[in-house]
């Protein structure tokens, strides 16, 4: 039982194809050491001003800390790269469009226990999806190395085909090491945890996540980024924030604008969405939002 490595060459139809068959893979250094060393310089004070978990599943020696497209301009670049989003369109491509789920820093400190095993999809009061219906697509970048030894995540592979609310113990599962700069390919429904930090430095970890635009987002978008800062980011990214339209008619304001319009008038769109291709259209990494260069 292992988990699969594939190149930053990859391609998102292979990526998808392993997150379809084992729930999870790792694309090795899409990041180069140096490149995520100026991603880490960005989040630091961030990091250093987060408060540590409430309660056991947060973890109360780890620090969580959100809001990343707000805070960090290179945050912004993992958000649309290029991999990640065709990789999305397609694991998510039975729903008319997908959405920006969550951002946030996971900084396991040592000495934190690992945390129980779950499913992400969960968060949505666990509503029974159908097997193999993916909600969600998941990636946690390495800003350090992931070792068994510091806390490296911990996967079942293959357990997106499992039954719903299933127990399992760490030895169940096995570690997700990677390299700095690597990412970590997830769906919703593959079971995984934390794992406990036995050395004596922060494993971190990136985890932007993208779900279904019928549902909620985990993260506030439109109240985790300041209004000033949204009116200057690139449209594709506001659009793929929220403020646009999910299937026909989720998420208008008012009288059934378009909720771009709040942050660009300029931009807003007339009517509704499309209607006749509910339900039948699929999205395509052509049709997912245009990604920024990668850093």
């Amino acid at each position: 039982m292992s988990l699969t490595h594939l190149p930053a060459s990859a391609s998102p139809e292979e990526v998808t194809a392993l997150i379809r068959k084992d729930g999870a893979c790792i694309v090795d250094s899409v990041l180069s050491v140096a490149e995520m060393d100026l991603v880490a310089t960005e989040l630091e004070p961030y990091i250093a001003a987060t408060k540590v978990g409430p309660d056991d599943f947060a973890g109360h020696n780890t620090r969580r800390t959100g809001g990343l497209v707000g805070r960090s301009p290179r945050c912004r670049d993992l958000v649309m790269h290029p991999l990640v989003l065709g990789t999305a369109g397609k694991l998510l491509g039975h729903s008319t469009s997908f959405q920006l789920h969550l951002t946030q820093v996971i900084a396991i400190g040592p000495g934190e226990p690992a945390q129980t095993i779950h499913r992400d999809q969960w968060a949505f009061d666990f509503f029974p999806f159908p097997k193999d219906y993916d909600v969600q697509c998941n990636t946690i970048w390495a800003m350090t190395d992931f070792t068994e030894e510091n806390g490296a995540t911990r996967v079942i592979p293959g357990s997106n085909h499992f039954e719903d609310r299933m127990e399992f113990t760490q030895a169940d599962t096995i570690p997700a090491e990677m390299k700095k700069g690597s990412v970590l390919f997830y769906s919703g429904s593959v079971y995984h945890g934390g794992g406990a930090n036995r050395s004596t430095m922060v494993r971190k970890g990136i985890n932007i996540t993208y779900n279904l635009s019928w549902l909620r987002q985990e993260e506030n978008q439109y109240l985790a980024v300041p209004h000033d800062i949204a009116r200057t980011l690139p449209v594709e990214l506001l659009r793929l924030m929220g403020y646009a339209r999910g299937a026909y008619a989720l998420g208008y304001i008012d009288d059934l604008r378009d909720p771009i319009e709040v942050l660009r008038p300029d931009l807003k769109r007339e009517g509704l969405g499309d209607l006749p291709n509910v339900g039948t259209r699929t999205l395509t990494p052509d049709s997912a939002p245009a990604a920024s260069p990668g850093l």
